[in-house]
């Protein structure tokens, strides 16, 4: 096992930045990493459970100006490869000097405006350890969060997808007249037709570009998937057996390969801790449709570790809206089969509506929808009734409804749906 390398006296500020809650790991992170390097700002590019996968303190204008596909595509220039880089970072419209560091799990820290760095090895080895700490509390995410990440993926996808209609067809309307020839004026109407043309090329660059960002390759999946398992393997004691994805690099979306490793992770610890086993297979194929996952191993088998399996694994894979098959036979082992649609599902106007409500929003729809007055949300949540009206107002707005009551009624409908 590597040795970790950590400066005296950042062992306990390192314990109280991985033991704060997520959205304030950045700021501690910041902090931490001020000694070793200086910087203007601090950006995270992870996977959360809270659903958030860009986390930034520091420069106003570098949070304000960032943009998730820029930092996308600033990892995969390297890769995704572990270890520390410099660079540049587009700001608005600037270029800003930073420093990107790729932990093992792909995860990127970006820092910019950076000191000189003395030792990058500090640097290198406090990102591994977030890093994998932040992975650890999304692959532990409770089922929901995992349907709301589906969710909102497609949303995603719908919405850029609209977007990107909306705006072809504007610029298409434009190059229509300016390539009639009526205009007097040759030269801005080449001009024109240049900037719109170009203006159409990017926008649907940075449409494939989104459909990518929370993507990885099958292969670099399963990859950190190997790693893992052989890191925990020497605490099992198990010997493993890897079946490695057909050829053909198929994308998959990132919650579903969290998902994936997440559920060989359980089958294995479950299996761990009822049977006797020495050997384990895993083994994983997509067919740019679905993602099959399947695990094996030599223990002892039978209906009751079944049931157990199937209890440990069930509600994460339904969550994919995935379908889960286990066999345990005496004497034979226990075998899991789960097969992971990577497209997200279709969304209705209002649950997306819902999904995509702040958490004081959530909190005040819920109690909006039990039949709570304006006065009685406001003493529940320790805020004036302008507060709550303001609430409300913005509720309506995103449901798309014409008065409280068709918003209590859509509120209702799909808690029963």
């Amino acid at each position: 096992m590597e040795r970790v390398t950590l400066p005296d006296g950042q062992l306990h500020p390192l314990f109280e930045v991985l033991a704060s809650p997520l959205g304030l790991i950045v700021r501690g992170l910041s902090d931490l990493l001020s000694p070793l390097v200086a910087h203007s700002a601090l950006i995270m590019l992870t996977a959360d459970p809270s659903g958030g996968r860009i986390q930034c303190c520091g420069d106003p204008t570098v949070q304000r100006g960032v943009r998730g596909l820029d930092l996308d595509q600033l990892r995969s220039k390297i890769g995704g490869v572990e270890g520390v880089h410099g660079t540049t970072l587009r700001v608005g419209d600037a270029r800003r000097p930073a420093i990107q560091v790729v932990a093992r799990n792909g995860a990127l820290l970006v820092l910019t405006d950076p000191g000189p760095v003395a030792d990058l090895d500090p640097l290198l080895d406090i990102w591994n350890i977030v890093a994998l700490h932040v992975q650890e509390r999304a692959d532990e995410a409770a089922p929901d969060y995992l349907r709301h990440a589906r969710s909102t993926a497609g949303l995603r996808l719908q919405v850029l997808s609209e977007i990107k209609d909306e705006y072809s067809a504007t610029l298409d309307s434009i190059l229509v007249p300016l390539r009639s020839g009526q205009l007097s004026d040759a030269s801005a109407r080449d001009a024109a037709i240049a900037r719109s043309a170009a203006g159409l090329k990017r926008l649907r660059g940075m449409t494939e570009q989104a459909h990518t960002v929370a993507a990885e390759s099958v292969t670099l999946a399963f990859a950190r998937l190997k790693e893992e398992l052989w890191s925990a393997a020497r605490s099992w004691h198990v010997e493993l057996e890897f079946i490695e994805p057909p050829e053909g690099d198929h994308l998959i979306p990132d919650d579903v390969a969290r998902g994936a490793r997440a559920v060989v992770h359980r089958f294995i610890l479950s299996r761990m801790q009822r049977s006797e086993i020495s050997r384990v297979r895993v083994q994983w194929s997509c067919d740019g449709t679905d993602l099959i996952v399947k695990v094996r191993d030599d223990g002892d088998g039978g209906t009751a570790d079944a049931e157990t399996l199937l209890q440990s694994v069930q509600q994460r894979i339904h969550a994919l809206r995935g379908q889960l098959a286990v066999n345990s036979t005496s004497g034979w082992g226990a075998e899991l089969s789960a097969v992971l649609p990577l497209e997200p599902p279709l969304v209705r106007p209002s649950t997306a509506a819902i999904a995509g409500l702040r958490p004081r929003e959530m909190q005040v729809a819920n109690l909006l929808a039990s039949g709570s007055r304006n006065r009685a949300i406001a003493e529940e949540l320790g805020i004036s009734e302008n507060t709550v009206k303001f609430h409300i107002s913005r509720i309506l707005h995103k449901l798309q409804a014409g008065s409280r009551a068709e918003a209590i009624a859509t509120l209702l409908t799909e808690q029963q749906t």
